[in-house]
């Protein structure tokens, strides 16, 4: 079995972030390439996110006796999405995808993902249909919050927290990860364009070392979702954020002014000094002329970033002629 390093780009890369997962590495390692060997040219990048166990030791052990073994390791644990982002950012594949070191992704699955590639899509997210997971703690939560990113986002998915994925590798070309966005990268890859489907499958049941997920990811989540959801509407305009609210503002202190006037001349003869609801009209007034400022200074900032990189407000899926063409 040739398990030297491809020089030419591989068709798959299976990018594999953990955190003191020793128990599993070496079997994770057997079902990766029992699954792909002789079917694909492959290389698999683990990321150590700053592990305290024997996980980089194997996994060096690896790399030594198989050339397609690439092995990141990290200073510090930095999270997942760091560790992802990193074994992305090494990939040379076309095709890349990420799976859990925890062995509840299945390897056999990853021959399916890439027919269903090449029936024409950009994207295949993994869907944990019989998932074997605590239903108060995981199951639950995580019901709700795929139902609320489908609704914020647009993209309607089953499983959102699936880390086994296929994508073709110029979906994540723009695409810079932080906090916990690994798992939007479907619907911002859906905002430029991609072509998105779901597949079933299949699900294991931990049996060796310690979950890093809690309850807390969840609120982690819905501040990311806040953030993407300002990403895809309002990224390029966000004087229509700031700006809006501040007409709300500006509007409810005329409504709240009105009142007071109101009640000064035909009600309880109130004087305006001493009517609490002109203090919300000014309250109101000053956050007004915050958020335009905001929305104005948002503006400059947005500019400046996508001027200063040459960076273009827009994505081109296909362009036929052009000065390009000219001669060919």
């Amino acid at each position: 079995m040739d398990t030297k390093p491809s020089r030419k780009r591989p068709e798959l890369s299976i990018v594999v972030p953990f955190f003191n997962e020793e128990a599993n590495l070496p079997e994770l390692y057997k079902q990766i390439t029992e699954t792909l060997t002789g079917k694909y040219d492959f290389e698999m990048i683990f990321v150590d996110d700053g592990s305290t166990d024997g996980g980089y030791e194997f996994l060096r052990k690896c790399h030594e006796a198989d050339g397609r073994v690439q092995v990141i390791r990290f200073r510090r644990n930095f999270g997942q999405t760091a560790a992802m982002s990193a074994g992305f950012d090494f990939a040379r594949g076309d095709v890349l995808i990420p799976l859990d070191a925890d062995l509840q992704n299945d390897p056999a699955d990853i021959p399916r993902m890439m027919d269903k590639l090449g029936e024409g899509y950009d994207i295949v997210s993994g869907w944990r249909k019989d998932r074997k997971d605590k239903a108060a703690t995981r199951k639950l939560p995580s019901r709700i919050a795929n139902w609320l990113i489908g609704r914020v986002t647009g993209v309607r998915l089953h499983d959102y927290g699936c880390t086994l994925k296929a994508y073709r590798r110029e979906v994540l070309a723009e695409t810079k990860l932080y906090g916990e966005m690994h798992r939007f990268i479907p619907a911002l890859a859906n905002w430029k364009g991609a072509r998105i489907t779901e597949l079933a499958v299949n699900h294991r049941a931990r049996t060796a070392g310690v979950s890093k997920y809690g309850l807390n990811r969840t609120v982690k989540v819905m501040l990311d979702l806040m953030t993407v959801r300002f990403l895809g509407s309002y990224s390029t305009k966000p004087i229509y954020v700031f700006g809006g609210l501040g007409m709300i503002s500006m509007v409810l202190a005329f409504i709240f002014l009105v009142v007071a006037i109101c009640q000064r001349i035909f009600g309880e003869k109130l004087h305006l000094n001493k009517n609490v609801l002109v203090t919300f009209t000014v309250l109101l007034v000053m956050m007004a002329i915050q958020f335009i400022l905001m929305g104005l200074l948002a503006e400059i900032m947005v500019r400046t970033y996508h001027e200063s990189q040459g960076r273009p407000t827009y994505v081109v899926r296909d362009r036929l002629g052009g000065p390009d063409d000219e001669g060919k």
